[in-house]
């Protein structure tokens, strides 16, 4: 079931972006439509599309089309008046705000050269923008395409980067909510900064969602995100044990013997036992085995968290005296995505991805007092759930973006304050 208010009808189904009427160079929304208005200046056409493969593009499909052809919705074209047909197709940083009866898919060059219908004559790539540029779609000219497809296309070449859209942004704490998301964004090479999103086209954002979260229509997207934002999706004992070393600094100071911390965790918990269960509910130990199972269990985690801090600490995630306070950012930065995910699949209105994204830097900001406290609770997080101390990719790759994020000048971390006064 899709999600369709009543506000996000509008007449921007497709880009309209004049070029400057007094003169000056045109401000491009993102560094690839740049690139492509100079080479448009430079009458590259040929550079242009090199461009193109490297990246791809996107198609406009009405979901009337998805209904009939769910597996192969035809290429939407217009016939001109000198009786050729025109297809349309832009770069990600032109898409337009969601329609919730048109959507965008994402193709490769490559695949455009191999299935383009015989009936449709020329492609235009971003019309009515000031780096619109036309091609014939002859025989030859697709063996091009294929040519440079198979050159410069590669699965994830345009992952791992921080991508910040240079207009359009919104502000405040839409913005901020938006900045919580930008591990993901940084891993996937998508633009952190915008609203008008539709990540990696309608069906790849379908078989997300599906893939990795279960979700197959709206009612579950709006479950899990709102589990996300209320921080009940990673297990509610990490933070329990975290919380644990804070009573005990307060009480005794820093630094936290790890001893007096894994009491602290046993006998919290064995007294929460009696406290929800009543006098008498078995607690002490070899009252309850699997009672005594799950203390070993949360013993055992400070260990694994105390190993995990002192690897951040010589990675350079945390400072020398640094610890993680909280897991929080690991459903928060999740849930920040989430609401893009759900906006991109038209599970959410874009009033519910913006109320989201207000309620992630809210509870961010409730959490933690900067971005780099938020990102090695994200990390902790991340790890807890997939690494299992291997220090593998799970985390190596989470350290490349922390690392990047924490140092591009085009960073939301280092653009966007955590707190405002």
């Amino acid at each position: 079931m899709h999600a369709a208010a009543e506000d996000d009808y509008h007449d921007d189904v497709f880009p309209v972006v004049p070029a400057p009427r007094d003169g000056t160079r045109w401000e491009a929304p993102a560094d690839l439509e740049q690139h492509l208005y100079e080479l448009v200046e430079a009458d590259d056409g040929y550079g242009y599309l090199r461009a193109l493969a490297v990246e791809g593009v996107y198609r406009p499909v009405p979901l009337t089309d998805f209904a009939a052809a769910p597996d192969a919705p035809p290429l939407f074209s217009v016939e001109v008046p000198d009786g050729r047909r025109v297809a349309q197709v832009y770069t990600s940083g032109l898409l337009p705000r969601p329609h919730p009866d048109v959507v965008y898919e994402y193709v490769t060059l490559g695949t455009l050269a191999r299935e383009w219908p015989d009936d449709i004559d020329v492609m235009v790539v971003n019309t009515r923008t000031p780096c619109e540029q036309y091609y014939l779609t002859t025989d030859e000219e697709r063996e091009v395409w294929a040519d440079l497809h198979d050159e410069h296309h590669r699965e994830g070449r345009i992952d791992d980067r921080v991508d910040t859209r240079r207009t359009g942004a919104p502000d405040g704490p839409v913005l901020h909510g938006l900045a919580c998301g930008a591990h993901l964004c940084f891993a996937n090479g998508d633009a952190w900064n915008t609203l008008d999103w539709h990540g990696s086209g309608y069906s790849n954002e379908v078989a997300r969602l599906e893939e990795w979260w279960g979700v197959r229509d709206r009612e579950e997207w709006l479950g899990v995100q709102e589990r996300l934002l209320g921080r009940e999706v990673s297990p509610w004992y990490w933070d329990f044990v975290l919380g644990a070393r804070l009573a005990v600094a307060a009480e005794q100071g820093t630094p936290v013997d790890p001893e007096l911390w894994r009491r602290c965790v046993e006998v919290t918990l064995r007294n929460r036992v009696v406290e929800t269960g009543g006098p008498g509910t078995p607690h002490r130990p070899g009252d309850d085995p699997e009672l005594d199972q799950f203390v070993t269990a949360l013993r055992d985690l400070v260990g694994k968290i105390l190993r995990y801090e002192a690897r951040f600490r010589a990675d350079g995630l945390l400072p020398p005296d640094g610890h993680v306070a909280s897991v929080a950012a690991w459903d928060l930065g999740r849930a920040s995505k989430m609401a893009r995910w759900g906006r991109g699949a038209r599970y959410a209105t874009h009033a519910e991805l913006v109320a989201a994204l207000e309620r992630a830097a809210h509870e961010a900001q409730s959490a933690y007092t900067s971005w780099a406290e938020f990102s090695a609770g994200y990390v902790l997080g991340r790890c807890l759930h997939f690494d299992d101390e291997e220090f593998g990719t799970w985390y190596t790759s989470v350290l490349r973006a922390h690392r990047a994020l924490t140092t591009d000048p085009d960073s939301p971390w280092l653009t966007v304050p955590f707190r405002t006064a």
